[in-house]
């Protein structure tokens, strides 16, 4: 039970308290105005034997407090516990997605736009998140048509005497070739802005005077220009949901609840325009409805994520006025907290319940799909065991050079990517794909054992050879008929798909477009795709381990730096001294050192027709 004899050191103070298994594991973090009359209310707590606080505090063995001078501090410090300790007892959000945004390089010479899953403190512009991947490719096919931008890598340019095709194709200013005009692109940048803002109206009234003004003055090839993109801004127009007139941003919450388990959607509001949504589904939460409301919304926004001037919400959470007072600090402006009663805000705020409810029923669906297939699975397979659990390993290596084991886990019809491991081989030496196998089974299947983590399903990359490897290995282990074991292969390559299982001479062959077969592959193909992460990775490591690392004063940093400044290897090699000495970090000297490295020749200590040492970049 909960430790009282903690009550006698605690202080009236506001802080933080962090409730402690035996293993000294976080259980919970939580905040308080007064800790000692928090703390006393748990030690004093009377309820059901199956309330979820008292199974929680029925676990606790010991409590950390952390004071602090203001309810505010302690409000920031219990999110970045949060997010340190990830508690079982604290509200996570998970996306089933990583939702995609779109970048703007604004901290960059010659900006770029760009997609990407990860916001980054570098002070460039960031978009979204957009729910829909097809969504957000249209808005950026729209913007790079309407508006190109250079597409090369690199946060800087280098030098072209001749653009490349993009410029040819009209996708292209061709600054590298200084043929850009700065104003030009400069306007260019604040337009994408515009639209990714939401402002397409403003956009399209600043666009059809400049498009008047144009053809006034006879301009008429820019007239025109600037008339198809007014046409393309407004179709783009017509096919958004219109929230509400004014334009205000806003940020909407929708909150449902079913039994246990609470799901959770935000609206995106921007310019009037609904932009988006998130989901967030919470199978068991901890709290009432306010608490559990509050930690969402805290942990929803931070410094990556912008606040809008007002969020909807439902019912007021816990400590509204303290997240209101956090939220301004944060956004850097007042931002308000409201729950509407009548008009467009009413009728925002049942369109996100709407929604919110409408996660239960997805997750239904789903959970009857994959049902329908892992019985198909369990009948044309004749396994013994339903596949709620399926794991797959595939071994991949360059005649026997950094050769690793890939291994994916997919839950109940979905990838679980939190379970996905790589292997680098330790014990094997040349192409031997059975004794890499046999090493990474050993392996994955002893801890599998110990932790109690057996699949229900183990799918092998490989036909009748590599499913009896891996057959030996469950043998040795004693684990043969703990679960079921399919191999997947193709015996010719003008044959289909087949799968093996152990004690059956003939494969079993399925329709090339049977759900159990097209489900099986995409496993397999997934463990394939990401052992191939990795090998990119070592392969990429061992070319710039050849080269780089040879270069005195060039550490991880700094060949970081260099790779990110200038793009590639080879712009590396090809740099001047001039544009190696530009990157952060290099400095003129060092700059000649690595110039010298790479062109030898051109040094003093390396005239023309002296013998130079070759380096091998493989």
């Amino acid at each position: 039970m909960f430790p009282a004899d903690i009550l006698q050191s605690v202080s009236h103070a506001p802080g933080v308290y962090l409730m402690l298994d035996g293993k000294a594991t976080v259980l919970y973090v939580g905040k308080a105005k007064d800790l000692f009359k928090r703390l006393s209310s748990y030690a004093h707590h009377g309820g059901a034997e199956h309330n979820k606080t008292t199974v929680m505090l029925a676990r606790v063995a010991s409590v950390d407090t952390i004071i602090t001078a203001t309810e505010k501090e302690a409000l920031i410090l219990e999110a970045s516990l949060i997010k340190k300790h990830r508690p079982r007892y604290n509200i996570i959000l998970r996306d089933d997605k990583n939702y995609p945004l779109i970048k703007v390089t604004t901290q960059e010479e010659w900006p770029r736009v760009m997609m990407t899953r990860r916001r980054q403190k570098d002070k460039a512009r960031y978009f979204g998140p957009y729910s829909s991947a097809t969504a957000m490719w249209a808005t950026l096919k729209l913007i790079t048509g309407l508006f190109p931008l250079r597409r090369c890598s690199g946060s800087s340019i280098r030098p072209r005497r001749r653009p490349c095709l993009n410029h040819q194709m009209g996708r292209c200013l061709a600054p590298c070739a200084g043929l850009a005009d700065r104003r030009t692109y400069d306007e260019h940048v604040r337009r994408i802005i515009m639209v990714l803002e939401g402002r397409n109206r403003e956009l399209i009234a600043a666009l059809t005077s400049q498009m008047v003004a144009a053809a006034a003055a006879m301009e008429f090839e820019r007239a025109a220009l600037l008339r198809d993109q007014i046409q393309a801004l407004a179709q783009t127009l017509e096919k958004q949901v219109i929230a509400a007139e004014h334009g205000q941003d806003r940020d909407v919450f929708g909150f449902a609840r079913q039994d246990a388990a609470i799901a959770v959607t935000v609206l995106f509001v921007r310019g009037g325009l609904i932009g988006g949504s998130r989901s967030f589904f919470l199978a068991d939460p901890y709290g009432d409805d306010p608490a559990i409301l509050a930690q969402v919304l805290h942990q929803f926004y931070d410094r990556q994520t912008p606040i809008p001037h007002e969020i909807l919400l439902p019912f007021l959470p816990d400590d509204s006025d303290l997240l209101v007072e956090r939220f301004s600090d944060l956004g850097g402006r007042a931002v308000s907290m409201s729950v509407p009663s009548r008009g467009d805000r009413l009728r925002l705020m049942t369109m996100a319940a709407t929604n919110a409810r409408q996660v239960f029923a997805e997750r239904e669906r789903k959970r009857e799909s994959w049902q329908t297939l892992a019985e198909a699975m369990q009948q044309r397979l004749h396994l013994l065991r339903p596949p709620n659990r399926i794991e797959c390993l595939d071994i991949s290596n360059i005649s026997g050079r950094l050769a690793v084991g890939s291994l994916v886990c997919f839950s109940d019809g979905d990838p679980e990517p939190k379970s996905y491991r790589h292997y680098r081989i330790r014990t094997v030496e040349g192409p031997d794909d059975y004794a890499m196998m046999a090493e990474v089974l050993e392996r994955r299947l002893s801890r599998a054992v110990a932790e109690q983590t057996l699949p229900d399903l183990f799918v092998v990359d490989g036909g009748r050879g590599q499913l009896a490897m891996a057959m030996r290995v469950a043998d040795d282990l004693g684990i043969a008929a703990d679960l079921d074991w399919i191999g997947i292969a193709k015996e010719h390559e003008d044959e289909g798909e087949k799968l093996f299982k152990p004690g059956r001479k003939n494969p079993i062959v399925l329709p090339a477009h049977s759900p159990v077969l097209l489900y099986l592959m995409r496993i397999r193909d997934e463990a394939h795709r990401y052992g191939i992460t990795l090998h990119r990775r070592l392969r990429n490591a061992s070319s710039l381990a050849s080269r780089l690392d040879r270069i005195p004063g060039i550490g991880d940093d700094r060949k970081k730096r260099l790779l990110k400044g200038l793009g590639s290897l080879r712009r590396v090699e090809a740099a001047t001294v001039e544009q190696l000495a530009a990157v952060k970090g290099i400095g003129p000297e060092l700059a000649r050192t690595i110039h010298a490295f790479f062109h030898p020749a051109a040094t003093p200590e390396h005239p023309a027709g002296a013998a130079v040492e070759q380096h091998d970049s493989r």
